[in-house]
């Protein structure tokens, strides 16, 4: 039971890139970690490569002691509940997840294999784990506080354009944390007194539509939530911006 304790702590520290130093592994055991993600595959189909950097520190070094077997949805998360009982089917002994449709796939393909999560935004407040003091059940890990941080970005928004009285918001509505996020940016338009125009999108086809709806009804400045769907669809959505002049408010550099 240490030994498994040990390791769900390593692919933790992991997802952070912890500099811990390796310590004595358990011999004759080849750890599985799935990863279950929402958005695309990378090139060389192998998770983050700081997850792998930190186990490797910790001592896990693939093939010898660990395998990783990933899944990724495209952002089509209808394959999310198909790809996380794949994982289970394959017998892991963890599942990281990134996003929180992806951890809710999860979560819901097994009460028993221990999920670590990364990239959730408000992981008690969407039912994942119960509190951020006692997660329970079967899921620990990293979420954040996004949601809390959007009047913010919101009021930042509004000082760089002070004209602005319509603004758009675009998000993932098929992700329960990033809705959180838009019900904070919609309440913190009414003391900001500006208008919201809701732009929900749910899979990479709703784009043009939300570009549309924006042509016809033009917003003085747009608010992009981010996540797995709206990252992989980011190159349209800044181009649409520049090309129609609109000031765009990004939650990340990468974007």
């Amino acid at each position: 039971m240490m030994e498994r304790r040990a390791f769900i702590a390593g692919v933790a520290l992991g997802l952070v890139a912890a500099p811990i130093t390796a310590g004595a592994q358990p011999r004759g055991k080849t750890w599985r970690v799935g990863f279950l993600a929402g958005g695309a595959r990378p090139p060389d189909g192998f998770p983050p490569l700081p997850l792998r950097q930190a186990l490797q520190e910790l001592g896990y070094v693939e093939p010898q002691n660990v395998v990783y077997l990933g899944r990724w949805a495209e952002a089509k998360q209808d394959r999310l509940p198909g790809l996380a009982a794949e994982l289970v089917g394959l017998k892991v002994d963890v599942i990281v997840t990134v996003g929180g449709p992806a951890s809710a796939a999860a979560k819901k393909a097994t009460s028993s294999i221990p999920i670590v999560l990364a990239q959730v935004g408000n992981a008690d407040g969407i039912g994942l784990i119960e509190s951020l003091a006692r997660p329970g059940g079967n899921v620990t890990g990293i979420t954040d506080v996004s949601d809390e941080l959007s009047a913010k970005r919101l009021e930042i928004l509004t000082e760089a354009v002070p004209k602005a009285a319509r603004i758009a918001v675009l998000w993932n509505a098929d992700d329960r944390g990033m809705t959180l996020r838009y019900r904070e940016v919609e309440k913190a338009a009414q003391t900001l007194r500006v208008t919201v125009q809701p732009l929900g999108v749910r899979e990479p086809n709703d784009f043009d539509a939300a570009f549309s709806a924006m042509t016809a009804h033009r917003p003085d400045a747009l608010f992009l939530v981010t996540d797995a769907l709206t990252l992989l669809n980011r190159k349209r959505v800044i181009d649409f911006a520049a090309a129609h002049r609109i000031p765009a408010m990004y939650e990340f550099s990468v974007l």
